[in-house]
């Protein structure tokens, strides 16, 4: 059973998206999609995904310095209950599905499989999930053949790049095909960090477990690749989600800037404005955005750009909660629930036709 993308997901009249699934079923709603909840960071560890890893001869616990969380769609359904999401945007995690070693052909094969069973699991549930497709990054050929599939055949609204994929990192122009058949799509693109190809791991704290200091780091070294390679510029239909409140990008800013200034009065680099880059980006809040980081995240972007993201299941659900209700309260004091839950989410996902 097959769908076409641009039946997943259509604009039905102003101010309101209804989503007809194909294949899938009917999403059953009445109302506005503006008034559903949706998250934009969660992660399904699919028994594709955990055999890929094997056939690749990748381990995630040596990787990431972290093991792979259990997860079961039960969970996931209740955690969502429990945090009153209506909606999420699945993607795969770390670590990403590429060895040089092993080769570019068994790293297409596992993103085929992988993304097979997330179609599955959202034909199943099509009210409740949604994916963006996992690529086989560095392979040009192999992920372009990836997006054509599972967003013409499966109905990914989407695709998950990582930050870098066995070094080659976004913005890198060997990336371009890619970027150029993801442009023409007016695809959402949800960033997600990968960790640098050789870290210093001894003895050293931030090399021990990726998500400490790593992730970030990575992350925003690719976003300022892709700046600096005017990406965002030459692909301007792209709708790009930088993952964990932006990383650190609010501190990079201004530093950029002015060292981006300076490269290319040398001759170096290519004139950036690196501000009106940033403005062009959306930003999920997955990670701590309370008591300061959404703060310093609207620094370098308004709230017109922000959307929630859980990180489930890698934070257990109860802390999860805990932090949602904090970021809640916050949001009902600055009166932005329905914007960042509901009304940016509607922007994104409904430019997807």
């Amino acid at each position: 059973m097959r769908m076409r993308r641009r039946s997943f997901l259509r604009l039905a009249g102003i101010g309101a998206v209804a989503v007809a699934l194909g294949s899938f079923g009917a999403f059953n709603m009445t109302e506005s999609f503006s008034t559903r909840k949706v998250d934009f960071h969660a992660h399904p560890i699919l028994p594709s995904y955990v055999e890929g890893l094997k056939r690749l001869e990748i381990d995630a616990q040596a990787e990431e310095g972290f093991p792979l969380p259990k997860w079961t769609v039960d969970a996931h359904l209740k955690f969502m209950d429990d945090a009153g999401i209506d909606f999420t945007v699945l993607s795969m995690p770390t670590p990403h599905i590429y060895n040089s070693a092993v080769g570019e052909r068994v790293a297409c094969d596992v993103a085929r499989k992988i993304n097979n069973e997330m179609y599955e699991l959202c034909r199943i549930y099509p009210d409740r999930f949604g994916f963006v497709a996992v690529l086989p990054t560095p392979s040009v050929e192999g992920s372009v053949d990836e997006i054509r599939y599972t967003m013409s055949t499966l109905g990914a609204l989407g695709v998950k790049l990582a930050s870098n994929s066995d070094g080659v990192y976004l913005g890198d122009e060997r990336l371009d095909p890619i970027f150029k058949e993801l442009d023409a799509r007016r695809a959402l693109v949800i960033l997600h960090p990968s960790p640098a190809p050789a870290l210093p791991r001894i003895d050293v704290v931030t090399g021990k477990v990726m998500a400490l200091f790593e992730y970030p780091a990575d992350t925003t070294r690719a976003v300022l690749n892709l700046l600096a390679n005017k990406t965002f510029d030459r692909y301007p239909n792209i709708k790009f989600v930088v993952p964990h409140c932006g990383s650190f990008l609010p501190y990079m800013k201004q530093r950029a800037e002015a060292m981006f200034k300076m490269l290319a009065g040398m001759g170096m680099m290519k004139p950036t404005e690196v501000a009106e880059g940033l403005k062009k980006m959306y930003f999920d809040l997955a990670g701590d955005p309370m008591p300061e980081e959404m703060d310093m995240l609207l620094k370098i972007t308004d709230d017109n750009h922000l959307v929630y993201g859980s990180d489930y299941p890698y934070v257990p659900a109860q802390i999860l909660l805990d932090k949602k209700k904090a970021l809640d309260e916050a949001l009902d004091d600055r009166d932005l629930t329905k914007k960042i839950y509901a009304e940016n989410a509607e922007k994104l996902l409904g430019v997807i036709q």
